[in-house]
């Protein structure tokens, strides 16, 4: 099927807000005395912040919905402070031209990012014009793996899935993309993302054409 929409992650394949996230994490985690580092860390790429938190308490039973709520909310407040002065210098290098690319080529082009702060952050880097849909993951039954982001790409944007291409850097965001029908471009290593249906080590390697067959 001809491609007419691609859906585009946030963190790690446009820009990068992990080591925001990373230190907001750590600070909260610190706060409550639960050990946490960069390997545990790797386990929150491609979840969103309720999962997030979830695998950071883990089966300590002291924490219900309002609780945890409030201690994703204290975590949003470092993250915001650590993003405060995000511009276009902190795209990656090639990401305003992948959506150009797209753009050119008069395909639809979607945000598909677990981070609720993604408006902002696309705002504050101004590409936010080159975005035809922002999927607001608040607004979704369940997050990567599960496939509802990448449908509701779709569904917003008017194309099929089958029609689609998805672009991650989490192994959890391939299986998303996957499971909604599409085809998967890992942005990173083949041995970090062995499902992919392409590879690229970086978004400035992006090559529409490759892709389009």
């Amino acid at each position: 099927m001809t491609l007419k929409g691609v859906a585009f992650d946030l963190d790690g394949v446009l820009t990068d807000t992990a080591r925001a996230h990373y230190r907001a994490w750590k600070k909260l985690a610190d706060s409550l005395g639960i050990p946490f580092d960069e390997e545990r860390n790797e386990a929150l790429k491609g979840v969103d912040r309720m999962g997030s938190l979830a695998l950071i308490l883990g089966d300590r039973p002291a924490y219900d919905l309002t609780e945890r709520q409030r201690l994703a909310a204290r975590k949003n407040d470092w993250y915001l402070e650590e993003i405060a002065h995000f511009g276009p210098a902190d795209l990656f290098p090639g990401a305003r031209a992948a959506l150009e690319q797209c753009r050119a080529a008069g395909l639809g082009i979607a945000l598909a990012s677990a981070s609720r702060n993604a408006p902002l952050l696309i705002a504050r880097m101004q590409v936010a014009d080159l975005f035809d849909a922002v999927i607001d993951p608040a607004s979704l039954a369940a997050g990567k793996p599960a496939p509802d982001i990448f449908l509701a790409a779709a569904a917003v944007l008017g194309v099929h899935p089958a029609a689609m291409l998805g672009v991650e850097d989490a192994p959890a965001g391939v299986q998303a993309i996957h499971a909604a029908g599409m085809k998967a471009l890992g942005v990173g290593t083949r041995a970090a993302l062995p499902d992919a249906d392409w590879i690229i080590p970086a978004i400035r390697d992006f090559d529409l054409a490759a892709y389009s067959a």
